[in-house]
């Protein structure tokens, strides 16, 4: 799978889920773009660095969603 059509893919799918979830963990994603953990970690890391996706730790577990979705998107940019 190309990155860019790896990228609609998952963009279109979080958007479909954002109504029920804003945080996914690594191996939804790889469910999603149908591919093995060590292909889909370097596109996943790709939409990190052009700010497609964000990364998500609560010091214990680590999720993945868009930029600005979820309950803790607002609290995050509270001063």
């Amino acid at each position: 799978m190309e990155y860019e059509e790896a990228k609609k893919l998952l963009v279109e799918q979080l958007t479909k889920k954002l109504k029920t979830k804003s945080k996914f963990y690594f191996n939804d994603l790889s469910k999603i773009l149908g591919m093995k953990p060590r292909e889909a970690k370097k596109i996943i890391n790709k939409l990190i660095q052009e700010e497609v996706l964000e990364y998500w730790s609560s010091g214990s577990t680590s999720m993945y969603g868009m930029p600005g979705t979820g309950k803790q998107a607002g609290a995050e940019h509270e001063d």
